[in-house]
């Protein structure tokens, strides 16, 4: 049983039950059962079917092994490597042992949190002990990402900033409007070319939180990942805007030529929607699906829930990167005003 319990056998757990149901507190040596094996090895179908079938809390509140460890104890050390390379990037598998000692807390007694072992250590100071070295990696994963996302993101900056400057067409001498401006592949340019500058500024802004901000282990569980898939859908944003103005510039150029036809499909249809949008839409997706979903409790948001919290989740990321810096910018420079 405890084997099977470590290497997430439900099935042979579930016929060994049926045969013989006292076969589900079978112990080891130190004192360990199922419940415990599950949590040790990281086995979350074998923790859903304990915590479905234990019907008698005050077993999984008090059981401790031969160390003195509990539930919680066992919870807070390090995962195994074949559940931590369930996810990419040091920082989402953090993430995922935080969700597991989150889930155990809320199976065991709260006595369990400030409980001591033997050698005198509380979950808590096992889960930094044991966890300090994947935190490290877990920043340096992050502030990787956002400088080389930032790095980006500058480019596009520079290259859309120059773009509204040397337009298509040319521009009137006399009176330095675009010559195209009532061409409709000419708006879409503009359109495009500022959403792509927009969204570039607000890219760098969030990684340059992101450099900055602090790196608890709570932090870890949604602060941290909620803005590096904001992030990274923006430069998305921005790299997918940027195409689309080139198209139309291109199209503009080459308005009586049939090559444009071509262009558009292989520009635009193999470059920018299988890899800019494909994979960095994959990333964001396992990021959601790792922040909104539990798998080990096997909980999870509706839809409607799920939509509601990062539509407030995306307002309030506007209001910090875009209109705090705009309404001090601008509170300054009235005060200038007015003191001169």
């Amino acid at each position: 049983m405890l084997e099977a319990a470590k290497h997430g056998n439900v099935e042979f757990i579930n016929a060994m039950r049926e045969a013989n149901h006292d076969l589900l507190w079978a112990m080891d040596d130190h004192g360990r059962d199922i419940f415990s094996y599950a949590v040790l090895h990281r086995k979350y179908n074998v923790f859903q079917l304990m915590s479905s079938l234990c019907g008698n809390k005050d077993i999984i509140n008090y059981t401790t092994d031969m160390l003195g460890n509990n539930l919680l104890h066992l919870a807070a050390r390090l995962g195994p490597l074949s559940d931590l390379n369930l996810r990419p990037g040091a920082a989402l598998q953090m993430q995922r042992e935080i969700q597991w000692f989150k889930a155990v807390v809320e199976v065991v007694h709260i006595k369990c949190r400030e409980a001591k072992n033997d050698e005198g250590k509380k979950p808590e100071e096992i889960f930094i002990e044991t966890h300090k070295e994947l935190m490290k990696d877990g920043e340096k994963w992050a502030k990787e990402t956002a400088a080389t996302f930032a790095i980006v993101g500058g480019l596009v900056i520079t290259v859309m900033f120059a773009a509204i400057f040397t337009v298509p067409g040319g521009l009137l001498q006399d009176t330095g409007m675009p010559i195209l401006i009532k061409q409709k592949r000419f708006t879409v340019f503009i359109v495009a070319d500022v959403i792509s500058l927009l969204a570039s500024i607000i890219t760098v802004l969030i990684y340059i939180d992101l450099q900055t901000s602090r790196y608890a282990p709570t932090d870890f569980l949604k602060r941290l990942p909620i803005k590096i898939m904001s992030g990274l859908g923006f430069l998305s944003l921005s790299l997918v805007s940027m195409m689309i103005a080139y198209c139309a510039a291109l199209g503009i150029v080459l308005q009586k030529s049939s090559l444009y036809k071509h262009f558009y499909v292989g520009i635009v249809v193999l470059t920018c929607v299988l890899f800019i949008l494909l994979v960095p839409l994959q990333l964001i997706s396992q990021i959601v699906n790792f922040t909104t979903v539990n798998p080990i409790n096997g909980r999870q948001e509706t839809f409607i829930r799920r939509v509601f919290r990062y539509s407030r989740v995306f307002v309030k990321m506007l209001v910090y990167y875009i209109c705090d810096p705009l309404s001090n910018f601008f509170f300054k420079f009235v005060v200038k005003i007015s003191g001169s």
